[in-house]
């Protein structure tokens, strides 16, 4: 798939072309619908993992909400309603094309959470918004026990920074 005249016994080749020589919009549409076949078979063979992925994610993010919710509830009743940490919602990683994240932010302290394909949980953070992401601590999702107990000391370290001036 590189620039110019695709090769003879290509697919596109003898396509319609523009006016300067170059393929048509059908042209680049049949490119891309090729790439998305290829692409697509060959990811295919990851989406259960994928979904085990997702469903870890989806459980940890209600953990932490369900943890945070406590803190909020804590704090408003100690007087401090505005220590607030947001929960953003499950979704495709953004830099990982086999991974699930989810946000946690204050202001402009984040935390990541991801669960990976490979049968992973990474934290990231916390780390401030604009400043290189880190420190992150990977754990297998066989230890379970193991990532209850580091998502808890990460959400710790969140809102006490988050809190910080």
């Amino acid at each position: 798939m590189g620039d110019g005249i695709p090769p003879a016994g290509s697919e596109l080749h003898g396509q319609p072309r523009d006016r300067l020589g170059e393929p048509g919009p059908e042209a680049l549409c049949a490119r891309l619908a090729d790439a998305g076949r290829v692409l697509g078979e060959r990811e295919a063979a990851h989406s259960a993992a994928l979904e085990a992925a997702r469903e870890r994610c989806e459980a940890l993010h209600e953990l932490a909400r369900e943890a945070l919710e406590a803190f909020h509830t804590a704090a408003a009743a100690a007087g401090a309603p505005h220590l607030r940490i947001e929960v953003g919602p499950s979704h495709l990683d953004e830099k990982h094309v086999r991974a699930y994240e989810f946000e946690l932010r204050r202001g402009r302290h984040i935390g990541l959470v991801i669960a990976k394909s490979r049968g992973e949980v990474t934290l990231v953070g916390p780390f401030r918004f604009g400043k290189d992401e880190g420190p992150c601590r990977s754990f297998p999702f066989a230890a379970a026990a193991d990532i209850e107990r580091a998502l808890g000391e990460f959400l710790e370290r969140l809102v006490e920074e988050g809190a910080t001036p």
